[in-house]
């Protein structure tokens, strides 16, 4: 089979829209489809996404990919899944149908619930099993609030007739016609139950967080054979592939290697560090989660630091403030003028993840005065993101001890070469973008093509990567260091505004 067919497919379910890629052995797109699903706010702290109107997406979406690269089911070695990581469906085992719309990973409403868990010990009482802080951003909580608050979940759930999943598990199941319930480990080291050093569901977390065993799937491999297709138009193609998104995308970005790092500038800004075979416990405000496991292979760690709101900030420019009419024109805003005026924004909307874990935060524009135009305001957008990533470096380097010689960087604000200079300046490293940034997508088909043997091995992969651009440091290290310290005195004036 993988030698008759020409192509790997990719689902990459986001948290703003579902797409699907071919790629050809080179790692090249030769056929793509994306839609846009909407965004549930129903009271604040709230988001929400319609898990149907996702598997909707999910089957227009396959099929507008094979129609663009004029293919079949025939030409297609394997499917995989990246996907948006703690966001928590639960489901009816018998119909597949949701019992309320998925809760998404930016949703703050276990908030006092994760206070509940975390008890007297605080929010690192699960860390040394899990690697994460108990905090709203993880599944586990987000399905125990289900089990609690949906009428007569917590029974049906424990009677066997519900399903929990991350996205990957929900889409998976839709794709094997409810014959396959599992998940790969990355996606479950990001639920607060998975023992990192077993990867399997624990008794003492699921104790701690209060949910039980019966509804969770099975986890497996990131990259093996798990069953088929039995829906959409890749019936019969081989399931082989799953990775939380940001996992997928340090694997599409080759970073095989401990001490090899990638960051995503998305939504959000996820900046992933492979550290090996053991995980490295952090002691700055990072997660250690999971970064992959091939087959039967031992898994390999990385030390991940999360900002929430990145490309968010970027929106919010654009649907609240109305200072520009697209998110592509915030670069040209930006460039009519020479720096930020003294100007800093804290983009802390919903609290400030990595490397403060801070729910208290709220955002700031700091250091406004008459001098200050709609110019700086944009360039203080663009630069709190290349500010936020310093510090996760910063961390990592205290954690791991390794320090970066580059970054290798995708996601959608990688086109915006103003962003991508500061972001070297203030790292003092180069910034490097590779030829392919569909790099979450490119991952998941590097996992499901490596299982079904489309690809021979990690080292072809490595061959196929390729830079596009790179952006090296312009300013010295006293410009740097102020730049910093400006900003960090900014950072201190979000901490504490919710009581």
């Amino acid at each position: 089979m993988p030698g008759m067919s020409r192509y790997v497919a990719a689902l990459d379910q986001g948290t703003t829209s579902t797409r699907c890629i071919l790629f050809d052995r080179g790692g090249r797109i030769v056929g793509r489809d994306q839609r846009e699903h909407r965004q549930l706010y129903r009271r604040p702290g709230w988001v929400e996404h319609d898990a149907e109107e996702i598997w909707r997406h999910a089957e227009l979406t396959i099929r507008g990919a094979l129609a663009a690269a004029g293919a079949t089911a025939a030409d297609v070695a394997a499917l995989g899944i990246a996907n948006q990581r703690e966001t928590t469906v639960v489901w009816e085992r018998a119909s597949g149908r949701p019992i309320h719309n998925a809760i998404v990973w930016q949703d703050t409403r276990t908030d006092a619930l994760c206070r509940e868990i975390a008890g007297a010990p605080g929010p690192d009482r699960l860390r040394a099993r899990t690697g994460l802080p108990i905090a709203t951003y993880f599944a586990g909580p987000k399905l125990r609030w289900l089990l609690d608050e949906v009428d007569g979940a917590r029974e049906r759930a424990a009677a066997g007739e519900l399903l929990f999943g991350t996205i990957d598990s929900w889409l998976l199941y839709r794709l094997s016609g409810g014959a396959l319930h599992l998940t790969d480990v990355s996606n479950a080291s990001r639920t607060l139950l998975m023992d990192l050093r077993t990867l399997d569901w624990d008794d003492a977390l699921l104790d701690a967080v209060g949910v039980p065993r019966a509804p969770l799937p099975r986890i497996v491999a990131s990259s093996e054979r798990y069953g088929e297709a039995a829906t959409t138009a890749l019936a019969g193609v081989p399931l082989a592939g799953m990775l939380g998104d940001q996992q997928a995308a340090t694997f599409g970005q080759t970073c095989f290697a401990p001490g090899e790092a990638k960051n995503t500038y998305g939504t959000g800004n996820f900046l992933l560090l492979n550290t090996g075979r053991e995980p490295v416990a952090s002691a700055h405000g990072l997660l250690t989660t999971v970064g992959y496991r091939l087959a039967d292979a031992d898994p390999v760690y990385c030390l991940e630091g999360s900002i929430a709101v990145t490309g968010a900030l970027v929106q919010w420019l654009r649907d609240n403030l109305g200072l520009i009419a697209g998110s592509s024109e915030v670069e040209a805003l930006a460039r009519t003028v020479a720096d930020n005026g003294g100007c800093y924004v804290v983009p802390a909307f919903s609290g400030l993840y990595a490397p403060y874990w801070r729910a208290d935060a709220r955002g700031v524009i700091a250091g406004l005065t008459s001098f200050v135009t709609s110019g700086h305001i944009a360039r203080a957008v663009l630069e709190a993101t290349a500010f936020q990533s310093r510090e996760v470096v910063d961390a990592m380097r205290e954690d791991a001890g390794i320090a970066l010689g580059e970054l290798k960087v995708d996601g959608g604000m990688v086109v915006n070469e103003t962003l991508m200079q500061f972001q070297a300046d203030v790292l003092g490293v180069p910034v490097v973008r590779p030829v392919v940034a569909e790099t979450t997508a490119l991952g998941a088909a590097y996992a499901a093509g490596l299982a079904v043997g489309f690809w021979p091995g990690l080292d072809d992969l490595r061959e196929h990567w390729a830079e596009q651009r790179r952006w090296t440091p312009r300013i010295g290290e006293r410009e740097r260091a102020e730049l910093l310290r400006q900003w960090r005195k900014a950072v201190t004036r979000s901490l504490g505004w919710v009581d």
